[in-house]
């Protein structure tokens, strides 16, 4: 595990704690009572989106190793940040931590389902068809060490150590979104190499790819008429995809093809910048209109 991975895996552990500190296990509860929410933020990542690309890679002229990093990216499950851009853009995060939990679950067999049938069914991917070997270990340890322990610490906090959370909870939040920020920023440094007017035209197509899978969340949000706060979480749910788990793959499976480590890398810092930008829309909204 290399610095940047251990850098990150902190930063998204003290984003799931602080935000943890904000909810209560009756906002779970409230969860579990209506999954149609869950269902609505599991669609966009598993269906809409991957069949969305599919047809979208059928329907343009583009290089084989960006088309297969389309697909891959869209066969991904969600982002690891997107409970705390929710939050920060006043959506339900018990939701979005919800279907981040499921997503995890189900990772391991729709992502590899995913990807084997939609490159396979496309002509121009169709030699580059493959059975993507995804450790389930590796993915449960992730759950665990970074969406579930650092849930149950901050649910534990706000219950038994009220007057504590109280207290840590703004300062808290104000240092998860600096670190998360510096992360943006960071990986933009370190991947200064890639950033040339060549990799406009593959810019643009993630900005496209990335806002399609936003609008596809929102499209399923108002289809099954959620509450704002609920179409909130599926939204940013929909835009957002592991980019790490993706890169990884492209890594080891795809001997680090330039151009799909191009792309991915894009995904990651785009994804992220289009989800607290939105967010943060949202916050000054209902800041102004009460």
């Amino acid at each position: 595990m290399n610095v940047q991975t251990i850098a990150l895996s902190a930063v998204i552990a003290l984003l799931v704690f602080s935000i943890s500190l904000d909810l209560r296990l009756a906002d779970f509860q409230r969860v579990a009572r209506a999954p149609r929410a869950v269902v609505g933020g599991l669609i966009p990542q598993f269906v809409l989106l991957p069949v969305g690309t599919w047809l979208a890679t059928l329907a343009l002229d583009l290089p084989a190793p960006i088309e297969v990093a389309m697909l891959l990216v869209a066969a991904s499950p969600g982002g690891s940040t997107s409970s705390f851009i929710t939050h920060f853009g006043r959506g339900n995060a018990a939701l979005s931590l919800s279907i981040s939990a499921v997503a995890a679950l189900l990772a391991p067999v729709l992502t590899p389902l995913n990807f084997s049938w939609m490159v396979a069914a496309n002509p121009a991917t169709a030699q580059w068809v493959q059975t993507l070997a995804i450790d389930s270990e590796v993915i449960w340890r992730s759950f665990g060490l970074l969406l579930a322990l650092p849930l149950l610490a901050g649910l534990a906090c706000s219950r038994w150590l009220p007057n504590w959370s109280g207290k840590a909870r703004q300062p808290l939040s104000r240092v998860a979104l600096f670190a998360l920020v510096a992360f943006i920023v960071a990986n933009l440094i370190a991947q200064r190499h890639l950033l040339t007017l060549a990799v406009l035209p593959i810019l643009g197509l993630v900005v496209l790819h990335n806002g399609a899978g936003l609008l596809l969340g929102y499209a399923t949000a108002q289809l099954l008429s959620l509450h704002p706060s609920d179409r909130r979480a599926v939204v940013i749910e929909g835009g957002m995809q592991n980019v790490g788990f993706a890169l990884g793959i492209v890594g080891v499976q795809f001997g680090g093809d330039l151009q799909m480590v191009i792309f991915t890398s894009l995904w990651g810092v785009w994804h992220s910048v289009s989800a607290l930008g939105l967010a943060l829309i949202w916050r000054r909204s209902l800041s102004r209109f009460g």
